[in-house]
């Protein structure tokens, strides 16, 4: 990794990776549409107070940074940065892919807590951010590293609106499996609320 960012457009840049991480929600999108659940009558994110409503946009500019930079990051091909970042991205790519799938095959009227879910209440957002580490890696970008903690942090915070939600949505099923299942994979699990 060097310490100035590369700037550099061209084919090989890390925007194919970043592009087959839209390509698979696209592709989960429609697989879900496809299987006839109806979602309309559920809001598609939890309602957010003006602070948190602020916190997200920031976010997504955030996460939109290192999918721009995308474009002028060229991957660092014939490397060891670029195949152990492959295989980071990968992993997440599947992680995520098999969370999605527990919550797509979870019914609406309950709590998703099988498969990942057991492990970690927030797996889709692990795979991502796996995902992104992947191509930050492959690219040996400390810069788009950076951008991508910059991120997890602030999706970390934005975590608390959507599980408020779930306690109001599922009530005690929802206490009793934040009490029992940690946050992140790996960080002990919360306190009892």
């Amino acid at each position: 990794m060097s310490l100035i960012p590369e700037f550099q457009l061209g084919l090989w840049n890390a925007w194919l990776l970043v592009l087959s991480f839209l390509l698979m929600f696209i592709i989960l999108g429609v697989l879900d549409r496809l299987r006839g659940q109806k979602r309309s009558s559920r809001p598609r994110s939890p309602p957010l107070n003006e602070k948190e409503k602020k916190l997200d946009r920031i976010a997504l500019l955030i996460f939109l940074a290192p999918v721009i930079y995308s474009f002028f990051l060229p991957l660092k091909l014939g490397t060891a940065w670029l195949y152990i970042g492959l295989l980071v991205h990968l992993f997440g790519i599947v992680f995520a892919i098999i969370a999605a799938t527990n919550l797509m095959n979870t019914p609406l009227d309950r709590p998703a807590t099988k498969g990942l879910y057991r492990m970690s209440r927030n797996p889709i957002y692990l795979g991502t951010f796996l995902i992104f580490v992947g191509i930050g890696i492959a690219c040996a970008s400390w810069l788009f590293l950076l951008l991508i903690t910059i991120f997890l942090v602030l999706q970390d915070i934005l975590i608390a609106p959507e599980e408020r939600w779930c306690l109001e949505e599922y009530g005690d099923v929802y206490r009793e499996y934040m009490n029992k299942t940690p946050k992140w994979i790996g960080i002990p699990k919360s306190e009892k609320k």
